[in-house]
């Protein structure tokens, strides 16, 4: 009997010496967060820079730089541009958010385009985790060509909050390991690779505008370069009405002439090469235009 009280004192000392140390460790690893959130940040500077590199593509420059992203004040980052350039309400916001939506850290931001010479702000709008609180005017109404700096806003909350998450759920992790004397250890998630950011991905199509070429079912499909404009437009703005009006006049108002018919042969086109992936089309919008539809 008293052998056994002294094995089973030991098994006690020796678990609750191993939650220790595995305590220590947790607390170890929630100072090291500070590394964690610098390359949060680092990522959130290259997706704010994605959003300028698409702006000024949507804007028809496909040369000119976008300067290095700015940290102006705590949790706020200002984009600007190397040339003038001009932007439609509707596609920069379908743009940020499409992109900020791969930040993991972001929950509610604000957005203002800034004029650089008076620093009056141009348009500006909200954006929230719950969509009824997003605030978002003056839509449809493309913005005169100028010199702009785009100003992001987050909200300091979702730093702090993962940071809160990744300790808590560090140390239930360590505990559960603790506990069953680390019988088995739930392996770390890894994080997904990258895609090259001169892609745009329509559903399970990769569009690489730069190069002009589809990639669908791991199939290259190579593109015109009018072609690829058409497609650059759409892509921006997918699941939306684009007038065909618009469509004439930013890929054929640089070379003097716009015919028609020219516009239905390319659409045309894109839709047979488009066609091997069924969730994906461009439909006629009768009396408006054209969208390109994405199912899924």
């Amino acid at each position: 009997m008293h052998f056994s009280r002294n094995r089973l004192s030991g098994k006690s000392k020796y678990l609750y010496g191993l939650l220790f140390l595995l305590f220590v460790s947790v607390i170890c690893v929630a100072f090291t967060m500070t590394g964690s959130d610098d390359f949060a940040i680092a990522r959130r500077e290259i997706l704010l820079r994605r959003v300028g590199h698409e702006l000024l593509l949507q804007s028809g420059d496909s040369t000119s730089r976008v300067l290095p992203v700015k940290k102006i004040a705590e949790n706020e980052y200002q984009i600007s541009f190397e040339h003038e350039l001009t932007f439609q309400p509707d596609s920069l916001v379908n743009t940020t958010q499409r992109l900020l939506d791969k930040d993991p850290l972001t929950s509610d931001y604000v957005v203002n385009v800034i004029k650089c010479g008076n620093s009056s702000v141009a348009y500006g709008y909200a954006i929230s985790k719950n969509k009824k609180d997003d605030i978002i005017t003056c839509k449809g109404r493309v913005q005169p060509r100028a010199c702009y700096m785009i100003n992001v806003k987050f909200k300091p909350s979702g730093i702090i909050t993962a940071k809160n998450g990744y300790f808590l759920g560090g140390l239930s992790f360590f505990a559960f390991v603790g506990f069953i004397f680390l019988r088995s250890v739930k392996p770390s998630r890894s994080m997904p690779n990258g895609q090259d950011p001169g892609y745009l991905t329509l559903g399970s199509v990769l569009f690489d505008p730069k190069n002009r070429k589809l990639i669908i079912n791991k199939k290259t499909i190579d593109l015109t370069g009018t072609e690829t404009r058409v497609l650059q437009i759409f892509a921006l703005s997918p699941n939306e009405t684009i007038e065909r009006s618009r469509l004439q006049k930013e890929i054929w108002e640089d070379e003097g002439v716009i015919v028609g018919r020219s516009l239905d042969m390319f659409i045309s086109k894109l839709r047979k090469k488009l066609e091997l992936d069924p969730n994906i089309n461009i439909v006629v919008i009768r009396g408006k235009g054209y969208k390109l539809e994405i199912t899924s």
